[in-house]
């Protein structure tokens, strides 16, 4: 949905987001011989990372901003990845969305408290592991179903 769009939807922003306002950490990297490449190898396939599509139905907790964010903190945790930013966004009158920023990539969430369901993307490359991020999420939000599916990023770099 285009900007205008979703303004004249009501549901867009209604403030502006304040992602870019203080300059950014930057992350001391070694140099390019002793840098890792961050590919990781799945199933035996070299790849740029694991893309897990999580789908939560009869789930709870949706429309809760605070317990979202500290379950995609756990998530990272579970993870041992490293995480930049969250940002998160809620809707009226209900619905949460977001990102959790990785150094590995990413987790993002989008929620529909008033059917139960929430669809999740998490990316991550390295050594991070996606993998532990489905039974946090099925524990914290209660989800009655959960669907994962894969898709390897960049396969055969």
């Amino acid at each position: 949905m285009n900007q205008v769009a979703l303004l004249r939807s009501g549901k867009g922003l209604v403030t502006p987001s304040t992602t870019r306002k203080k300059t950014p950490a930057l992350v001391p990297s070694a140099p390019a011989e002793e840098r890792d490449d961050h590919f990781c190898v799945r199933n035996g396939v070299k790849c740029a990372g694991a893309h897990l599509i999580i789908d939560l139905y009869g789930a709870q907790r949706l429309n809760d901003i605070e317990y979202i964010e500290a379950t995609l903190r756990k998530c990272v945790s579970a993870a041992k990845a490293t995480l930049l930013h969250i940002h998160l966004h809620h809707f009226t009158p209900s619905g949460v969305s977001g990102v959790a920023v990785l150094a590995e990539s990413h987790i993002s969430i989008h929620t529909w408290p008033e059917a139960g369901y929430a669809a999740l993307d998490v990316f991550m490359c390295g050594k991070a592991n996606p993998d532990a991020c489905v039974p946090v999420l099925r524990e914290a939000f209660k989800a009655k179903r959960v669907a994962v599916g894969e898709h390897l990023r960049g396969q055969g770099l």
